[in-house]
């Protein structure tokens, strides 16, 4: 009895320890551990390396738009900002931009028109770009060539780049303008461009002009060189000194077709923003230039020009055939075309 309770205590006291066991968990341990601190550590990197990227590499940066400045309601389709691809604006790419067009007739005035605009610090106006065919072949041709210009991606030596408050051109009437009236109409609406028409109201002296011009251009008196417009009196002089002899047969005819395509042009774009001057009134009143830029909506200034008048004075010594022309104009619609209208000096 004895021995069996020693044997019990025995049994009792004597405790065997898994040593193998116990340790291959603690290694087993240890490396759950160790793995998954890989696992969290590999993951931690991949977001901070993730966030650099959308941090500091793939940031957009996304153009503020710009504030439409305080005007009318009528008036905000009017006011741009052009994003040039050929140049950046710089400070002045909130500067607001007007789009404009000179529409007018050959001999109407509308080159010398065209560089008191020019003279203004803040206004582009480019020239007879459609006197080019190939940029009038069709409606799109002409987009095109309108949508670089109004974007101000159309250089030329009238250009006044990034502080450009308003751009345009001078298109004439025979250049595609009249032929594709509808679809120009719908572009200048939707693209809120303002039309300045630039007319003659004494159509007797644009035709003494268009065949003075005409001689110009064959017999070349300026030393072998053409020139429409000069800026030096004795220029201007030389080219006066031809004196045309008007077909009186057709002189009527003439002067009613030009007359027509005034009235129609009128017509066709009466339903665009637009601003009628004629070419003697701004001869007689200069203010007539504060009304355009009011019309442009760009700071006053004064406006001036090289260009030099050629002929100036009484028709009746601008012509070979004056007597004949009186007869023949006498009595009708156009008597009025003999008489001054305005003064030169």
């Amino acid at each position: 009895m004895a021995d069996d309770l020693c044997f019990f205590i025995k049994d009792m006291l004597i405790v065997r320890p898994p040593v193998k066991n116990s340790l291959v968990l603690r290694i087993s341990l240890l490396a759950f551990v160790m793995v998954c601190g890989v696992f969290m550590c590999s993951i931690g990197l991949k977001q901070i390396s993730n966030f650099t990227k959308a941090g500091f590499i793939d940031i957009k940066v996304v153009d503020k738009p710009c504030d439409v400045p305080n005007v009318e309601k009528w008036e905000r389709p009017y006011v741009h900002f052009p994003k040039p691809t050929t140049f950046n604006r710089a400070e002045c790419a909130c500067n607001p931009v007007r789009y404009f067009v000179i529409s007018s007739t050959q001999r109407s005035g509308s080159g010398w028109f065209e560089t008191l605009l020019n003279s203004h610090m803040n206004v582009s106006s480019n020239g007879e770009i459609f006197s080019v065919k190939p940029r009038r072949t069709n409606m799109s041709t002409i987009v095109d060539t309108l949508d670089k210009i109004y974007n101000l991606d159309w250089l030329t030596s009238a250009s006044k780049n990034e502080c450009t408050a308003a751009v345009g051109l001078k298109w004439m009437l025979n250049q595609g303008l009249m032929q594709n009236h509808e679809a120009i109409v719908e572009y200048f609406k939707a693209k809120g461009v303002s039309m300045i028409f630039l007319f003659r109201r004494n159509l007797l002296r644009r035709r003494i002009s268009i065949l003075a011009n005409a001689y110009d251009q064959s017999a070349k008196p300026l030393n072998g060189k053409h020139k429409s417009h000069v800026h030096s009196h004795d220029e201007a002089k030389i080219l006066a000194s031809y004196k045309p002899t008007i077909n009186t047969t057709l002189l009527i005819p003439e002067l009613k077709q030009a007359d027509n395509m005034v009235k129609q042009a009128l017509e066709y774009f009466n339903t665009t923003r637009h601003i009628i001057l004629y070419y003697e009134d701004i001869i007689k009143n200069h203010t007539v230039l504060e009304d355009v830029q009011r019309f442009l909506r760009i700071p006053q200034m004064e406006l001036k020009s090289r260009q030099v008048k050629i002929h100036k004075g009484p028709l009746r010594e601008q012509v070979e055939n004056w007597d004949d022309i009186k007869k023949v104009l006498n009595g009708t619609l156009y008597e009025s075309f003999l008489h001054e209208d305005y003064k030169v000096s």
